[in-house]
């Protein structure tokens, strides 16, 4: 490998063990500095700077990769589960999603307001993902047709939300889920069975 191709190597996984010590960083404390993410990257805070100027673009590159994150995680489940499987372990992936970005929230609602994000194109981008999992579940006769993927994300935004704890949270996923899965045809009901015939003499006075 030239120098120059080492360089760049070593550039590209520099900004990873950056991204990667951000998320876990931003999961637990909103008020991380940089200097401690650099710390536990095992860079020095002049390579954190090159890679990102200010903290909103650690924290933009942060969310993007979680997004992208989510959208891996959908074809990865429906390669390997049933489309109904699929979406039911991926509202766990959303609430996963959910609970890593809470370090962040503040920022990126600063962020959204400034204009720095566009929160309707990252609605956009996990409704889509969304729609993939309900069209396999559609195709496939296991989830409901007609169903708007922006009220799923609503839907599950709301139980997070709502929920008290993690265990909560996979109950009413389940309850949405219930909602959400087709209908399976009924068996038709036997017909009502022929009266007996009445014995011999039935008729007769005693």
């Amino acid at each position: 490998m030239s120098p120059q191709h080492r360089q760049r190597a070593d550039a590209a996984e520099n900004r990873e063990r950056l991204i990667r010590s951000a998320r876990e960083r931003f999961a637990r404390d909103e008020a991380v500095t940089l200097e401690a993410i650099a710390q536990d990257a095992g860079v020095g805070i002049g390579t954190l700077y090159r890679h990102f100027p200010h903290r909103e673009a650690l924290i933009e590159a942060v969310y993007r990769e979680q997004i992208a994150d989510l959208r891996a995680g959908a074809a990865s489940l429906l390669a390997g589960h049933r489309p109904v499987q699929a979406l039911r372990r991926w509202m766990d992936l959303f609430a996963d999603w959910a609970e890593a970005k809470r370090g962040m929230v503040s920022a990126l609602a600063r962020m959204n307001r400034s204009g720095a994000l566009d929160p309707d194109a990252s609605r956009r981008e996990i409704e889509g993902v969304i729609a993939t999992l309900l069209d396999a579940g559609i195709a496939a006769g296991e989830l409901r047709a007609g169903v708007d993927p922006a009220d799923v994300r609503s839907l599950l935004a709301g139980i997070l939300a709502a929920a008290g704890d993690r265990e909560q949270t996979s109950r009413l996923f389940d309850l949405a889920l219930e909602a959400l899965t087709a209908a399976r045809p009924t068996a038709a009901a036997d017909p009502p069975a022929a009266a007996a015939a009445d014995p011999p003499g039935a008729d007769l006075g005693g």
